[in-house]
């Protein structure tokens, strides 16, 4: 029996970016590993497929579970995960750190950590935008909301997603087996965080094993290998799943006001992570 290690992170933040490393630091190759077939030493708890064999009898697929349902078979489906896998097995999750209908999104009986990345919301919302096809305002409103999530959809069972700020209170309030990374530290000093990331898994100090996997992890090259060959993990309503993969893009797409409706939203986790605007 294994155990999982989270990789967390609120949409658009950077989680397949962490995995992608993970991949490539772990696997050791000459090459980039293919973006497609990035479930080697990883998965994510929400496919729909895990799901399956726990369906009642008078349901034939997961998009007839109600979301209380699928809440309650949630923790088994995790059990299983780490019961599979050998050693530790990398899962990604975007459910905020809690409960629902009295179950855990989370099972901790079979967690050993978590990674947890977090992003300026400013340029967050930008990134969801695009990416769901929403306007900069529905991404606002989104991101604002107490209690949001994903749909049900064939290839995914829902996530509880939460407000920006909630989820990352949820993650970050107990920094306990947990390593939390700044996606914008991780632009600027990939070494530097990646290292952490090395020393956080119990790794020994490989110099050239990490200069390689960051190399072949960057968000240039996961964006060329998008655009040869596609992504699985792509949304449909995305034209690209890699889009920009910069920070503070918000200085000049986000008008004043709707600066200012964000900070208003989450101004305590914004000044605890040193994302607010100068002068505010």
């Amino acid at each position: 029996m294994g155990n999982i290690l989270w990789v967390a992170s609120y949409p658009k933040s950077g989680n397949t970016w962490v995995r992608a490393f993970l991949e490539n630091y772990i696997q050791n190759q000459d090459q980039p590993i293919d973006i497609n077939t990035m479930h080697t030493i990883s998965t994510a708890e929400s496919a729909a497929h895990r799901y399956q064999a726990y369906l009642p009898k008078d349901k034939s697929a997961t998009t007839e579970l109600t979301l209380e349902e699928v809440s309650a078979i949630r923790p088994q489906v995790q059990a299983d995960i780490a019961h599979q896998a050998q050693g530790t097995t990398f899962v990604k999750t975007h459910n905020y750190l809690g409960e629902y209908n009295g179950q855990p999104l989370h099972n901790s009986s079979v967690t050993s950590g978590a990674i947890y990345v977090v992003r300026n919301p400013l340029d967050v919302v930008i990134s969801m935008a695009n990416y769901f096809d929403y306007t900069i305002d529905e991404a606002i409103a989104y991101m604002a909301e107490e209690m949001t999530g994903t749909p049900n959809e064939a290839p995914h069972v829902p996530q509880i997603i939460t407000s920006w700020s909630m989820h990352v209170s949820s993650w970050t309030s107990d920094d306990t087996s947990k390593l939390i990374l700044r996606y914008e530290d991780m632009l600027d000093d990939p070494k530097k965080v990646f290292r952490k990331v090395e020393s956080f898994l119990g790794l020994k100090k490989d110099p050239t094993r990490l200069k390689n996997a960051i190399k072949h992890s960057s968000f240039a090259q996961l964006k060329a290998q998008e655009a040869k060959r596609g992504f699985v993990e792509k949304h449909e309503n995305a034209n690209a799943f890699f889009r920009k993969g910069g920070k503070h893009q918000w200085q000049s797409l986000l008008t004043p006001e709707q600066v200012k409706r964000i900070v208003d939203s989450h101004y305590e986790q914004m000044k605890r992570f040193k994302y607010l605007p100068a002068g505010m």
